[in-house]
């Protein structure tokens, strides 16, 4: 018989790849009215990705054993079954409780993905087994770089392309599209597979061809893949923690790591031996301020954070494709690839955050891709002192004994902000671990110095100086600046609201919530505008500074997503709530979730305040969502909203809502702040149906401190189309204010 070209396997490959990783953040977007846009969803959503893929290819493995045609007839089939559950929907399940979302997030997307996920996992270890059946078919290991090159382009395609032009709707039917597409290229496949021996095929299973893997190995395929896994998550975390808060950037880590094995699985190494050569130096430079609490270099260090990824990724991915088995044990060889990229992503999205206060699992990650890493000496002269019984153990221990001092050293200059001696040190550091490079030991102590000297520092201070909670949402801080006579709670590199520590300056409202901001300007006013019992609705509690403007005889109700958020009031860590508004309702759930079961028209004030660290949840800002917002307030009621973003413009998407309700809606920005106040620039917005209340608003607080809003989106965002590709403030993105 005549084979198919190997074009048609490459093509089955890289359209199943695409599919999967189109689904990816589709699905992830569907979620946001259920899951909001906190970095552990994604995180969430990626260790269901990989729990998936992992069944997918042992079930690859395990019909290894059948012959090709009970393969075809067996995949067919449950690629016909899984077919059923499309187009693709959410899950109607309901969430284990507020506290539980790393149970039940995953649970959700397991169901709403689970059956199509799982066979469309299956078809690279297929592909390649089916290709590998023909005796001259050639190394089917390289067909593994197109399908992560399909991955690739199906996760950049999402952000740029289809989420920008379809709505949601029509993205689930393109995505059936594609499923039949792949359904065709399976049969084709098998059509032409259909002839080739039985024998041949079923090599594997009677152990006619390739010895028998040595559980060593099998150990080291599973750390080279689980540690990068694990890194990718990591980084994500990490960059949206404390670096660059920035929701965009979720899927970049990702991409970059699905791109590692393109070069790494190449039969033409050259690219893969240049930056695995250079992996070693990027690790210190980089790794070296995994530590660093704080973002100090905005996207510099977020764009040399993901470079790193990338050239570990390759580094460690290289050396697993160099370790790779006969095409016997293919299937197998995947196996433990997706295993060890399960335990990674477990470490990261399910272990780390119950288990640590802060990303700590990000320097322990680049830690053991320093002990992976291929290192050997650069010169001649360290490969006879690693061979030298005299002189390598002293020469060991006194670099680290040199990097100790230095380490230290750099410790007080960071301290005092002596920003270029910090550098001199860092890169002597850095120049020294090159230096006894050939010992790996010394290499990662060093490494784990840098770390310790430059951002260990900063850790010792949030101890010190305050506390530190870590809860599915998010790294919170609370510290004492006692030369400002302020407590601050921070969430990632965003203040989330602040106290005076002085008891006759405790009631005072600070940061976004000051009385020039909108929001103090109209809960100032609101017994003159809405009278002196309203009923203030509150979605978003942060430190509770909006209690502070409660009235003797009005009721406020709060709407928190995160416990670990309310705990900050309840042990009095923060005192406006206890001590402006005791005894006041505190809804702990999804605010959106929770207005639409409650009674309509109960609120005279909603203020809407729930986008920490520059993360925008979506789902708080498209037409349903306004419709919510205003079937709880009253007619004559008004909604607030908190829209200060130091990466998008949102006067838009408000715009667009106020056109869709026919509503009076105008903005606060509040910019010129006194000095000593602790108060930040804010941009708030209030809208509402009736003009009247509006007019008073205005003649209350002042009409010429409100403008206009800028002109609307062309199409409004909903729950089934939105996209902040056309909100980008890309001038602040670059570094250019």
């Amino acid at each position: 018989m005549t084979l198919p070209r190997r074009y048609l396997f490459v093509a089955a490959i890289v359209v199943g790849s695409f599919l999967l990783f189109l689904i990816q953040p589709m699905v992830a977007r569907l979620a946001l009215p259920r899951l909001g846009g906190a970095p552990n969803v994604w995180n969430s959503a990626m260790l269901v990705y990989q729990a998936l893929l992992l069944g997918g290819y042992a079930y690859a493995h395990a019909i290894g054993r059948l012959s090709l045609q009970r393969q075809f007839m067996l995949h067919v089939t449950l690629f016909a079954l899984a077919g059923l559950s499309l187009p693709i929907a959410l899950a109607d399940w309901a969430s284990f409780g507020p506290g539980l979302e790393v149970l039940w997030v995953p649970a959700l997307l397991l169901a709403s993905i689970g059956p199509v996920f799982f066979v469309v996992s299956a078809q690279a270890p297929l592909v390649q087994r089916w290709y590998a059946a023909s005796p001259d078919a050639g190394d089917p290991y390289p067909l593994y770089a197109g399908s992560n090159l399909g991955s690739f382009a199906g996760l950049l395609s999402y952000p740029l392309l289809v989420e920008p032009n379809l709505t949601l709707s029509q993205q689930a039917w393109m995505w059936t599209a594609g499923y039949v597409v792949l359904g065709i290229l399976v049969l084709l496949l098998a059509r032409a597979r259909w002839q080739v021996e039985t024998a041949h095929a079923g090599g594997e299973a009677h152990g006619e061809a390739g010895a028998t893997v040595p559980l060593k190995t099998i150990l080291l395929w599973l750390v080279l893949a689980a540690v990068p896994s694990g890194l990718m998550l990591s980084t994500t975390t990490h960059l949206t923690t404390d670096i660059l808060a920035m929701p965009l950037l979720w899927v970049l880590p990702l991409g970059l790591y699905l791109l590692s094995f393109v070069p790494a699985f190449s039969e033409r190494r050259t690219v893969t031996q240049v930056l695995t050569r250079v992996a070693p130096i990027v690790v210190l430079l980089v790794g070296g301020l995994a530590m660093v609490p704080q973002s100090v270099g905005g996207l510099t260090i977020a764009l040399s954070t993901v470079v790193m990824l990338f050239i570990l990724a390759v580094a460690l991915h290289g050396k697993l494709y160099d370790l790779r088995p006969d095409p016997s044990r293919l299937t197998l060889f995947y196996l433990v690839m997706s295993a060890g990229g399960v335990l990674g992503g477990m470490f990261t999205a399910l272990i780390a955050p119950l288990v640590f206060d802060w990303v700590w699992e990000h320097p322990i990650l680049v830690l053991a891709t320093a002990a992976l890493l291929p290192l050997g000496g650069l010169f001649a002269w360290q490969q006879k002192l690693e061979e030298s019984e005299r002189w390598r153990l002293p020469s060991v221990l006194g670099a680290i004994l040199l990097a100790s001092v230095l380490a230290a050293t750099m410790a007080v200059t960071v301290a005092k902000g002596m920003d270029y001696v910090t550098l001199a040190i860092f890169v002597a550091m850095a120049w020294l671990a090159v230096l006894v490079k050939f010992h790996r030991f010394a290499f990662i102590m060093i490494l784990l110095l840098m770390m310790l000297g430059r951002g260990g520092g900063g850790h010792l201070n949030a101890y010190d100086e305050g506390d530190r909670t870590r809860s599915y949402f998010g790294v919170y801080n609370i510290k004492d600046i006692e030369q400002r006579g302020v407590r601050v709670l921070t969430h990632g590199t965003t203040v989330h609201g602040g106290q005076f520590l002085a008891p006759d300056r405790q009631r005072e409202p600070t940061s976004y919530y000051g009385r020039s901001a909108g929001v103090g300007l109209v809960l100032g006013k609101s017994a003159q505008v809405f009278g002196v019992d309203a009923d203030v609705g509150i979605v978003g509690l942060g430190a509770g500074t909006l209690a502070c403007y409660r009235e003797p005889e009005q009721t406020y109700r709060y709407y928190e997503i995160d416990p670990a958020v309310l705990a900050f009031s309840d042990q009095e860590r923060f005192t406006f709530l206890s001590q402006c508004s005791p005894g006041a309702e505190t809804v702990i759930g999804d605010a959106r979730l929770a207005l639409e079961q409650e009674p309509a028209g109960q609120f005279d004030v909603l203020v809407v305040d729930a986008f920490s660290s520059d993360a925008i949840p979506l789902h708080l800002l498209t037409r349903e969502a306004f419709g919510i917002y205003n079937r709880a307030i009253r007619d004559d009621g008004a909604l607030l909203i908190h829209i200060s973003n130091r990466f998008l413009d949102l006067q838009p998407v408000l715009a667009s809502a106020a056109e869709e309700c026919g509503c009076q809606v105008a903005l606060r920005r509040d910019d010129k702040l006194p000095t000593g106040q602790e108060l930040s620039q804010s941009d708030w917005v209030v809208m509402t149906r009736d003009p009247a209340v509006m007019a008073r608003i205005k003649q209350a607080t002042g009409a010429d401190l409100w403008q206009d809003l800028n002109a609307p989106l062309d199409e409004p965002w909903t729950d089934d189309y939105a996209s902040i590709l056309p909100l980008i403030k890309w001038k602040y993105l670059m570094g250019i204010h």
